[in-house]
């Protein structure tokens, strides 16, 4: 879609970003709007893959990438130096990363709890934490990605929903923290939306069921979510700090 340069001129941080989810139309996005992309996944060749991509549409110069796992303090440090070296400032941060999957709690492992909680929640701290270390002179807005499920219950989702429960209380502390920077937190709360990587995770029966549950009657595809989270990106949402906005058509 045509852009409207809502982000003209500003250098963005992305996580998650190779391919066809959320973090990918996010990038694309944004790109359409003005801004400076830095990308990263911890998908090294789907990276670099979709980065060519990008770089092709845009050029070479609106977009790069580095892989970065958001479970490691280093790689996540690398990444904002990594920004801030090339562009000299960073004004926009998509917390995108996140790591689902399904198990019912008689059968969910520590592991498989403190994987999805590491990735989805303690990522989404690290990369908030170097973000307001940087903005705090600067000022800037952060956009983390939530869920639905962060408010209601879903089975099998124990580890999901509660990471993302705590994404969302993590947003509205670090935007009270933050307001006195000048710096703007808020959080995007999708129920379905579409990509690859989720028809991988989830059964037919349960994409169907879930699918049932929404008032249009379809998923959301990927870049309806990034334009919300444009929108919160730019200057038409000045005033919102500390919310959690639902992209969802689902009824109970």
């Amino acid at each position: 879609m045509p852009g409207h340069g809502l982000l003209k001129g500003r250098t963005a941080v992305i996580t998650a970003a190779a391919g066809a989810g959320i973090g990918g139309a996010t990038a694309r996005r944004f790109l359409q709007e003005g801004a400076r992309v830095l990308i990263s996944d911890a998908h090294v060749r789907r990276l670099k893959e979709y980065e060519a991509e990008l770089a092709g549409e845009f050029g070479g110069e609106a977009v790069a990438a580095l892989p970065c796992d958001v479970t490691d303090e280093t790689q996540v440090q690398a990444l904002f130096e990594t920004a801030v070296r090339e562009h000299g400032r960073l004004d926009v941060v998509v917390n995108n990363a996140g790591l689902g999957g399904t198990s019912y709690l008689v059968d969910m492992t520590d592991e498989q709890w403190s994987r999805v909680l590491d990735v989805t929640l303690n990522g989404t701290f690290r990369c908030t934490r170097a973000a307001l270390r940087l903005m705090k002179e600067t000022g800037g807005v952060i956009v983390n990605n939530a869920s639905v499920v962060g408010w209601r219950a879903q089975a099998g989702q124990a580890h999901y929903a509660a990471a993302k429960a705590g994404v969302m209380a993590l947003t509205r502390c670090a935007a009270v923290e933050a307001a006195e920077y000048g710096v703007r937190v808020n959080a995007v709360a999708p129920s379905l939306a579409m990509h690859p990587h989720l028809v991988k995770v989830t059964t037919p029966e349960l994409l169907a069921e879930l699918t049932a549950r929404e008032a249009f009657g379809r998923y959301a595809e990927p870049w309806e979510v990034a334009n919300v989270i444009v929108f919160l990106a730019s200057g038409y949402s000045s005033y919102l700090t500390g919310e959690v906005v639902s992209v969802s058509s689902q009824h109970p």
